[in-house]
């Protein structure tokens, strides 16, 4: 190389595998660094570090240190000297920023924040997770504290708890999936679900759907069912479609690769470059420097550029060699050829003796000494001229990004501006938003969620969504709206994630993107698999197709409602991005050119640009918002982007292939960054934050809708009224209110309409309800209503045409209805069905219902009608497939077609050619041919796959086809002109045009309908009408009228509902009783064939009911007591009802209406079933399928009772008697047989063998008929042989009793006919005639003839919701109830035996009611005040009745009629409970079992106050007194025992002992009677010496109080007995004496506490004139009471009333003014109650504080009884000490009984649900452990969220459970156990009222 030259490139080639090339120049010169193409540069050595860029990479001045700078000069860092005057002007002299840095801050204003580098920002910016500072420095903040229901992640940030371990990495850090336990991840998805490849679980449904519902296409994958793709798509293995255009061209497009495997060829377009590898990239961007295709291939072989451009600050010489451009006009000859000089250059002469001093050097800026010689530069916002000297203005605005949003030129410098609702930052060049921190909002298929972009804030929005896509909000109305591509619907929600609503569930298929116009309040979306856009209201109504022409694929979308602008993006064949007004007009294309799978897009309002991604060409791009200035902004590093969002500077994308969320910026694409990676599958996103809605735009709808009718459109500058989709519009503001024509189909799942009224022809979905398999379809213009068959709920369905008013017309009695025809002349419906076999018809309303045709029909499928002709045509596609023509009332039937057909489908009938169309799914032709068959001709036969549904209208026919999944139409007369109205939907059914013009005839129907009683039918004339009968009713003689109804017919119980099969008529068809009312599970049916009503029972509502067999007068006769009925009989000579109950084991009779109900059998039943009567004989039948099944007969009054048979039975199910051959006939389904004997069990064989599973059984004529459990079928054979058995009906699942009837046959001779039977009550027959009975409980008088209207003595007993007499004179105990109406929760009882009414507590109304025992009178006594009243009790004599309020642990008491109430002990109760008075003794005594149990006694107006009984008691819940031998007794539920003593409480004595939980009892004559939770029975005991034990009522749930009602019970008087003892309120008798006293609240009338007076009331005489003076110290007729209110006189007319009222103390006249001794003394008086209060509290704090340590370590609660729907409570109270010894004996025998514990939970559980708790599922638990006992302190009260009907068993089970594992943990008890009992008052457990604390512990 010479070294001649000053300049020179050495190109030097590098060598494979040879490293870095060294260039090596001359002698005196500088060698610049090697350039990317391998060339090296040789420039003079003194142009290194001249300041000049002479290599073009400043390799020559790196690391310069120029000579020290002059004094004067500043030293930049860049080793460059300028002025020191020109540091800190604000202008970046050095070039490197250097001389403005360290410059003194300037001050910054008080609401400002002093950032590090001297900036000033908002105070309100710091710490919002802005960079406002620049430095960062104003986020340096402390980190915000996670909430308790979230989880801290290591780097500090937030995220929701349940998110930790959930298999996804939501922390950045990923610290919320490390140490989670394995099971945790893998969790196993349930029966009914798929899981996808990465373990999430979902709806089985989904799987092979079509759609990627999992989200990686793992549910569509190893699908056989595709949907397949489009004709212009490829489908990827995994079920995925892609554009055909993307296979094979060498980038993977599928997510399984499949478009890639198998090439050959190249598939690259033309405007594409074929890389190596097989992939294909723009042509453009073949040699164009940049690696495109990842191998290189696209820049091979390209021309080499000489030499490289130069750089910026260079010149290019003449001969292309670059120099600094510093050295230009230098007078020296850089360039070789002269080219940087003069002339070549427009040099100005310099002065080269010039200096800056003289002149500033003749520069019009800055001037500077280099190497002797004058350089001018110019301020930062000027460049140097051309001239050197002189400046000129830079214009900052032509640079994009210089300002963030608007920028304005000045004289040597610029202004930046901000648009409204942003400010400027202290960068003076950037804009914030003013406002909140934005939020990223992000659908993530399974959820939504929410993160901050500046922080790591992550929160979840919304989740359990199945395939969340596109989203948007609202910002004003605080609402998201997001699409589910599963679901196919478009929800909304709150933004706090509340309220979530369906907003659109129809008609879309694959909704990927929305938007809202939040100044028009409306909703935009795009759905690519309708290809649409639609537009509707925020909540969905007033949806509209806005846009359907030319669009494939529509994706994105954002709106501009400001100027009322619309934009999207189509990613079909021709991708492209357009704009249209809201309204839809104006539509333009903005970009089409260099598209191919443009998905997101979003608006920056501010900048007035759009952005978008494209996926396949990894790029986002922006342009203007008509497509100008067109530029990517970022190209690299984006694998597969999907959904993009602005926001101030920044851009924000979704990308799939990543699973994260990205940031850039928007002007530049740098300063990327990851905000979130690791998500679930990131969609679309939204910046939230109210200024990407901003508020500029003006609504041009106004505030009255535009006065449009339905939508207001936005347009350019004004608005457009539109109308739903369909709907024509009438004028410019208004819609029509109907459609006149549309085309109405079925698709299975829903069924659609096209309007014909519009020209978009898009189909909407009707709004209906639970259409499951629709099939057929008609309509009926005339009343509006469409009408549709359904072959999965097997119904016939309408609604008017707009989906309102939908009604089930036919449910009954169908399989398989794929046929359906309206006669809308005579408004008739007439269908086929497929599966019975029949075209039936009824009323449009589905009354009246017949069967036209029942023979010869194999698969009939469409049928239509012809009203004008009479006809009716149908096809048959069964094994002969032909098409049949009748008369529309079946007559003259005739086979018009059988000839070239497979499927015959759809029927249509051209009434202006008179000729009839076809479509056949096997032959693919439509056909037609005259009314007759004649002239057959074929209209179509070309591309008809599987055409299904056909109609015609005008020239027009229309057909849907199974396979091409279209609609398309045709001319009906040649077949020509075929066009597609929709296509590619799925299982499209039947098909019809609506219109309103169908031509009306007249006809005989019109006239009195025929003169028809029921059904009217039209016929082929000359008839022209025919009459027809509801199915199985014959038509009579006069061929007009029909019977009133089936003579003879088989009814049957099917659980839900009850049929009946006509025996009349030549087939057999299945007809509902329509009751109004539910059936739940129908068992047991009788029919009284007299009256012609129908009986059944119904197990679950526990009811027998009856109806007429029309279906009217339905009622339920017998609502109580009954638990399963399993047989029923009717007794139609002797009006009585008969039936068997498994459940209580009784056979019980009643009148037919129910009245005079007796039981008959009660003893030795195991569960008896069928029963059958012979009144004639005076037998009753029954089988028993117990343990050891019988069959029995005894008379029909009970008596008599033999066992016929009782050997080889098993489940002897249906019972009948053949009263002509004196044969009884059994069916056994265990040994599937039926069998028959005589009528005495003899002579026993079997009839048939085998049968599968008889249950009912019934006879009629020669045959005997039964139904079947498993072959779901009735059967019938004949009765002698059993022989020709035949299925009468079949496929009918739930089948249960059946009995024959035939009204025509005479009833016989009624036993009982005459008066009676001489009876009073009952009548019943016997063998040898007839008895007389009483109703269950009364005993027949001695004359064998008359009863009483009630027992005498009877037990009163209740269990919540009821309350039941059991009477004691007869022997069986049967429980009836007493019909007392509007019970809750009842739990105390008491009778007065002088009025005959029953007084009861209701804890759930917190009442105290009365009524009389026939359920009349009830009324409320006392309804204010109680809180949960556990004990009531009435004084017979004195007419007073008393209760225990242990709520408010008060005893009160008031008048039988609730007057004069007043309270007679409040202090000292802790938890009263059982009361009981003896009003001859003139005593009260009641149970208290608080803190310390006891027993008290006290006079009956509360005074003489006496503990009897404190010392071994537990919870003493029951009382009575015996007033035969004066002692009381008691039960004690925790000690479980029953004890007595005398009234004094001495000689006490346990009576029985232990006993399960009893909780009640009572006394009569020697007997002591009680309810037990545990057994859920009532026993008894003799008194005396606790032996003979026994039930008396077993298995009752919820038994509470227990009183007797006896003559001998309520006897005996006292001084309030007469005249109540002359009181004038409330008079309490003592041993000796009386008191008189005055309600607590003074009513109207005058009160007096002595005895005859009668005070005046008050008021009335002036000043303190009185008729009669008070004595001044009245002498009060009794002792001096105790304790308790002080009786008081409030007689004194001078007192004030308020006296009376307020003190309720006996007052003395008032002075003149309160004396001061009676200040002092009340004060006085108050503080010495305060002091006894303060010892008090402090004793039992101490007692409680130092209680035996063994008590802490066993606790029980007595429960309260109130059920609530909210929090129950089950307390926990101690016991003394005392009790400890008892109870380690009572727990140490560890044997299997409950323990305490157990019993101690569930009774809580018991009283406090109310629903059926078995004991039996306690066995389940553990018993005690060791022989020790629990320890188990429960300070806590076990809170069971029940709602009275949410614990069942299992569930109480498993709280048992818990509760035992919780006490294991729980040793001892705290050291300071509160009060009573731990946190909550024990006994109101949180139903009333809330009370005011009332211990320390509490406050």
């Amino acid at each position: 190389m010479g070294l001649a030259t000053d300049h020179e490139v050495c190109v030097i080639l590098f060598l494979p595998g040879v490293g870095s090339t060294e260039c090596s120049c001359g002698r005196n010169h500088f060698t610049c660094a090697v350039s990317p193409f391998g060339e090296c540069t040789c420039i003079p050595a003194q142009w290194q570090c001249d300041g000049d860029n002479d290599c073009g990479d400043h390799s020559d001045e790196d690391g310069c240190m120029l000579p020290t700078c002059s004094p004067v000069d500043f030293h930049c860092d860049n080793g460059k000297c300028i002025r020191r005057s020109w540091v800190c002007d604000g202008d970046n002299d050095c070039e490197d920023d250097s001389d403005e840095q360290d410059c003194p801050p300037r001050e910054c204003e008080e609401d400002e924040f002093h950032c590090q580098n001297g900036y000033c920002i908002r105070s309100l910016w710091h710490c919002d997770g802005d960079n406002d500072c620049g430095d960062n420095s104003d986020e340096h903040c402390e980190m915000r504290k996670c909430s308790d229901k979230e989880f801290r992640c290591s780097d500090g940030s937030c995220i929701a708890e349940h998110w930790y371990c959930d298999g996804d990495t939501d922390c950045k850090d990923g610290t919320d999936e490390e140490n989670c336990p394995s099971h945790a991840t893998t969790a196993s998805c349930s029966s009914e679900e798929f899981q996808c490849a990465y373990g999430r679980c979902i709806l089985d449904i989904y799987h092979c759907d079509g759609d990627d519902d999992c989200g990686d296409w793992s549910d569509e994958s190893d699908c056989s069912s595709h949907q397949p793709c489009r004709s212009v798509e490829f489908m990827c293995s995994s079920g995925m479609c892609i554009n055909a255009g993307w296979r094979c061209d060498g980038e993977y497009d599928c997510d399984d690769q499949s478009d890639e495997k198998n090439c050959t060829t190249s598939m690259c377009t033309a405007d594409q470059f074929r890389c190596a590898s097989g992939r294909c990239v723009r042509l453009s961007w073949r040699c164009d420097g940049e690696d495109d295709c990842a191998d290189g291939s696209d820049e091979d072989g390209c021309e080499k550029t000489e030499t490289p451009p130069c750089a910026s600050d260079q010149f290019m010489c003449g001969n292309s060699r670059c120099i600094g451009q510093r050295k230009v006009c230098n007078d020296v000859h850089d360039c070789e050829d002269g080219t940087d000089e003069h002339p070549h250059q427009d040099c100005r002469p310099r002065s080269s003796e010039g200096n800056c001093n003289l002149n500033n050097g003749g520069c019009s800026q800055k001037c500077q000494m280099a190497r002797g010689l004058v350089q001018c530069t110019c301020h930062t916002g000027y460049r140097l001229k051309d001239d050197g000297q002189s400046c000129e203005d830079v214009d900052e605005c032509a640079e994009e990004g210089y300002c963030s949003q608007g920028c304005t030129n000045t004289e040597g410098g610029f202004q930046c501006w901000c648009v409204q609702g942003y400010e400027l930052r202290p960068d003076k060049r950037s804009c914030k938003a003013l406002g909140p921190e934005p939020v990223l909002l992000f659908a993530n298929r399974i959820d939504i969620r929410q993160v901050l972009p500046h922080r790591s804030e992550y929160t979840l929005l919304l989740n359990n969504l199945e395939n969340a896509i596109a989203l948007d909000f609202h910002h004003n109305k605080e609402l998201v709206f997001w699409s589910d591509v599963t679901l196919d619907r478009i929800m909304k929600a709150n933004l706090n994630g509340s309220n979530v609503e369906e907003v659109v569930s129809t008609g879309l298929e694959s909704p990927g993107g929305l938007a809202i116009d939040w100044i028009h309040d409306k909703l935009y979306w795009t759905d690519s698999g309708t290809s649409r856009i639609e537009v509707a209201n925020l909540d969905g109504t007033h949806r509209k197709v806005l846009l359907w022409q030319s669009m494939e694929k529509p994706r994105a979308i954002a709106l501009h409602p400001i100027e009322g602008k619309i934009y999207w993006t189509d990613w079909g064949n021709t991708p492209r991005i357009e704009y249209a007004n809201m309204d839809g007009s104006n539509r333009r294309i903005i970009a089409d050119t260099h598209l191919f799978w443009p998905n997101g897009l979003t608006i920056d309002y501010a900048s007035r640009r759009i952005y978008w991604v494209d996926a396949k060409h990894h790029v986002i791009e922006r342009a203007d918002f008509d497509g100008q200035n067109r530029k990517a902004v970022i190209s690299q590093g984006l694998p597969h982007p999907f959904a993009i969002t602005v926001f101030e500077d920044s851009l924000y994308w979704t990308d799939w292939h990543t699973k994260s969320i990205n940031s850039a910026n928007k002007f530049t694409g740098k300063n990327q960054e990851i905000i979130r990676n690791k998500l679930h599958f990131p969609m679309d996103i939204h910046t939230l934050h109210p200024q990407r809605q901003p508020a500029g735009g003006q609504n041009r709808c106004g505030n009255s809708n535009g006065g449009c009718s339905h939508l207001c459109l936005p347009g350019n500058k004004t608005y457009t009224c539109a109308c739903p989709t369909g709907f024509k519009k009438v004028d410019n503001y208004n819609c029509a209110q109907s459609l006149d024509k549309f085309l109405l189909f079925a698709r299975r799942t829903d069924i659609r309409r096209i309007s014909f009224d519009t020209e978009d022809m898009s189909d909407v979905v009707i709004k209906l309800a639970d259409v499951r398999n629709a099939v057929a379809l008609d309509w009926d213009a005339s009343d509006g209503y469409i009408y549709w068959t359904d072959v999965t709920t097997d119904s016939i369905n309408r609604a008017l045409w707009d989906g309102s008013k939908q009604e089930v017309v036919v449910d009954t009695s169908l399989e398989s209805p794929a046929g359906l025809a309206i006669d809308w002349v005579t408004h008739k419906l007439y269908w086929t069905d497929a599966g019975t076999d029949r075209i039936e018809v009824s009323n449009a309303n589905g009354s009246m219902r017949t069967v036209l045709i029942w023979e010869n029909l194999d698969r009939p499928r469409d049928i239509v009608v012809d009203p004008i002709g009479g006809l009716m045509y149908w096809t048959d596609w069964g094994s002969n497939p032909k098409i049949e023509r009748a008369g529309m009332d079946a007559s003259n039937r005739v086979v018009i077609i059988s000839t070239n057909l497979t499927w015959p489908n759809g029927l249509a009938i051209d009434y202006q050619t008179q000729r009839l169309y076809w479509a056949d799914a096997g032959m693919k032709t439509i056909e037609f041919g005259n009314f007759d068959g004649s002239d057959r001709q074929t209209l179509i036969s070309s591309q008809l796959p599987h055409p299904f549904g056909l109609t015609l209208h005008e020239d027009k026919i229309y057909w849907t086809d199974w396979h091409s999944k279209s609609i398309q139409s045709a001319d009906k007369l040649t077949g020509l002109d075929r066009a597609t109205l929709v296509e590619n939907l799925e299982n499209l059914m039947d098909i019809h045009m609506f219109h309103r013009h169908r031509s009306s005839v007249r006809t005989p129907c019109a006239v009195n309908n025929g003169g028809c009683s029921h059904l009217c039918l039209l016929a082929p004339a000359p008839k022209g009408s025919s009459c027809a009968c509801p199915t199985g009713i014959n038509l009579q003689l006069d061929g007009k009228t029909c019977a009133h109804g089936m003579s003879s017919f088989l009814i049957f119980a099917r659980r839900t509902d009850i049929r009946m099969v006509s025996l009349d008529i030549p087939y057999y068809a299945d007809v509902v009783l329509a009751v109004n009312g539910s059936m739940k599970n129908t068992i047991a049916i009788g029919v009284d064939p007299k009256e012609g009503e129908v009986y059944w029972s119904d197990s679950t509502l526990k009811k027998i009911s009856r109806a007429n067999i029309n279906g009217t007068g339905h009622e339920d006769i017998i609502s109580t007591g009954l638990m399963t009925t399993d047989g029923l009989a009717v007794d139609s000579l002797g009006r009585k009802i008969y039936w068997t109950d498994t459940g209580t084991n009784r056979i019980e009779a009643a009148n037919l209406d129910g009245s005079m109900r007796k039981v008959l059998v009660w003893q030795n039943l195991d569960s008896p079933r069928a029963i059958a009567l012979y009144h004639e004989m005076g037998y009753m039948y029954w089988t028993d399928w117990g343990e050891h099944a019988k069959l029995e007969r005894s008379g029909m009054d009970g008596s008599d009772r033999v066992i016929l048979i009782s050997n080889n039975l098993g489940w002897p199910n249906g019972l009948a008697i053949d009263k002509a051959s004196s044969q009884l006939l059994w069916a056994d389904a265990h040994t599937e047989r039926i069998e028959v004997s005589d009528l005495n069990g003899s002579n026993r064989r079997i009839l048939v063998s085998p049968v599968q599973h008889p249950y009912g059984l019934t006879l009629l004529g020669p045959h005997i008929y039964w139904t079947d459990w498993q072959s779901r079928s009735i059967q019938r054979a004949d009765k002698t042989t059993g022989a020709n058995p035949i299925t009468v009906r079949s496929n009918l699942p739930g089948l249960m009793d059946i009995q024959a009837v035939d009204r025509e046959r005479p009833l016989g001779f009624n036993k009982c006919g005459r008066r009676n039977g001489g009876c009073s009550h009952l009548c019943l027959p016997r063998p040898n005639g007839t008895s007389c009975a009483c109703p269950t409980g009364i005993l027949l008088k001695p004359d064998g003839r008359t009863c009483d209207n009630s027992p005498e003595t009877y037990l009163l007993f209740s269990n919540r919701v009821s309350v039941r007499r059991i009477s004691l004179d007869t022997s069986d105990h049967t429980d009836v109830h007493v019909p007392v109406p509007e019970l809750h929760n009842v739990i105390s009882l008491d009778y007065d035996s002088v009025e005959g009414k029953l007084y009861y507590t209701d804890v759930s109304l917190d009442v105290i009611r009365r009524a009389n025992l026939d359920g009349s009178g009830m009324e409320t006594v006392i309804s204010q005040g109680l809180k949960t009243t556990d004990g009531l009790a009435v004084d017979w004599v004195a007419r007073n009745m008393y209760w225990t309020d242990t709520g408010g642990n008060t005893i009160e008491v008031a008048r039988l009629d609730g007057s004069a109430r007043k309270v007679l002990i409040n202090n000292s109760l802790d938890e009263p409970r059982a009361i009981a008075v003896f009003p001859s003794k003139g005593y009260l005594f009641w149970t208290d079992w608080g803190h310390i149990a006891k027993i008290e006694r006290a006079y009956l107006d509360g005074s003489d106050r006496k503990v009897l009984i404190n010392t071994d008691l537990g919870w003493p819940n029951g009382l009575t007194l015996d007033y035969d031998t004066r002692r009381i007794f008691w039960v004690d539920a925790h000690l479980d025992r029953i004890e007595s003593s005398d009234l004094n409480g001495n000689l006490r004595q346990v009576l029985v002992s232990p006993l399960s939980h009893p909780f009640a009892l009572t006394q009569q004559d020697r007997w002591i009677y009680w309810t037990d939770w545990q057994t859920k029975s009532i026993q008894r005991v003799d008194k005396h010496n606790g032996r003979n034990k026994e039930t008396v009522l077993a298995n009752v749930e919820g038994l509470m109080d227990i009183i007797v009602v006896s003559p001998q019970r309520q006897s005996g008087t006292n001084h309030c007995g007469v005249n109540n003892g002359g009181c004038t309120h409330l008079c309490f008798a003592k041993t000796n004496s009386f008191v008189c006293a005055c309600p607590d609240e003074p009513d109207d009338r005058p009160c007096s506490t002595i005895s005859g007076f009668v005070p005046v009331a008050p008021g009335g005489g002036g000043g303190g004139s009185s008729s009669t003076r008070a004595p001044k110290n009245p002498k009060l007729p009794t002792e001096k009471p105790q304790q308790g209110p002080p009786v008081v006189n409030c007689t004194d007319k001078s007192l004030s009333v308020e006296g009376c009222i307020e003190s309720n103390v006996v007052t003395a006249p008032h002075a003149e003014g309160l004396h001061i001794s009676y200040v002092i003394g009340g004060a006085l008086t108050i503080l010495a109650i305060l002091v006894l209060i303060a010892a008090f509290i402090i004793y039992r704090h101490k007692k409680s504080k130092f209680a035996d340590p063994g008590v802490s370590n066993l606790t029980y609660s007595n429960p309260s009884y109130r059920t609530s729907t909210q929090e129950v409570k089950i307390e926990t109270a101690q016991k003394p000490p005392i009790y400890n010894q008892l109870r380690y004996k009572k727990e140490g025998a560890c044997d299997n009984n409950y323990t305490k514990e157990k019993i101690r939970i569930v009774e809580g559980v018991c009283l406090l649900s109310g629903e059926e708790l078995y004991w039996e599922d306690l066995k389940q638990l553990k018993v005690c452990r060791g022989g020790g006992l629990h320890a188990c302190m429960r300070t806590d009260t076990v809170s069971l969220q029940a709602s009275s009907a949410s614990l069942d068993d299992g569930e109480t089970e498993q709280l048992l459970q818990e509760e035992q594992s919780e006490c294991s943990s729980i040793n001892t008890a705290p050291a300071t156990t509160p009060l009573r009992h731990a946190s909550t008052h024990l006994p109101d457990t949180g139903w009333g009222p809330n009370r005011k604390p009332s211990t320390e512990s509490e406050v």
